[in-house]
């Protein structure tokens, strides 16, 4: 082996090494996201470049929006992988600011500009239709209700409400 070959199988790992830890570096970091509201959606852009749509795992818990990629390299004929950089592993997680939402009703589309777009719709809130019972007071509870001297306030019938 020449002094060349060898100085090209030491450039070859640490350029394969320094990669690997970039790609982790990326799989640690949460993907980027953005949180956009209407009058009855929330929609979350996720960056999903190099995803496929089987790749992916679109999750609502707990009021957050969960995502998990999974990309693959592809391997080029007569090219040798000298830096492998970009994580395989991508997750990503927005808290949606209000929980009344139908997540059942979510939809998730990955678009061709590489971005993933989760839309949330908002439930509509109706006003509670639960009826209340009024109940008569009995006139005996009257005559429970012990009032002492000191507990009665004097008032003078002539002078305004609100003014001693």
């Amino acid at each position: 082996m020449t002094v060349w070959e060898i100085g090209r199988s030491i450039g070859n790992r640490v350029a394969e090494g320094v990669g690997r830890m970039a790609s982790r570096v990326q799989e640690s970091r949460p993907l980027g996201a953005d949180l956009l509201e209407s009058e009855d959606a929330y929609l979350v852009v996720f960056d999903a470049p190099g995803v496929e749509k089987h790749d992916v795992q679109v999750r609502f818990v707990d009021g957050d929006v969960l995502v998990r990629m999974d990309r693959f390299r592809e391997f080029y004929e007569d090219f040798e992988m000298r830096f492998p950089g970009r994580g395989l592993s991508l997750d990503g997680r927005v808290r949606l600011p209000d929980t009344n939402v139908d997540a059942g009703s979510a939809t998730a589309t990955l678009k061709e500009n590489g971005t993933l777009q989760v839309h949330v719709p908002k439930r509509e809130v109706e006003p509670d239709a639960t009826t209340v019972e009024i109940e008569e007071t009995e006139a005996e509870l009257e005559d429970d209700v012990d009032v002492g001297a000191d507990d009665v306030e004097n008032v003078d019938p002539d002078e305004p409400a609100g003014h001693a």
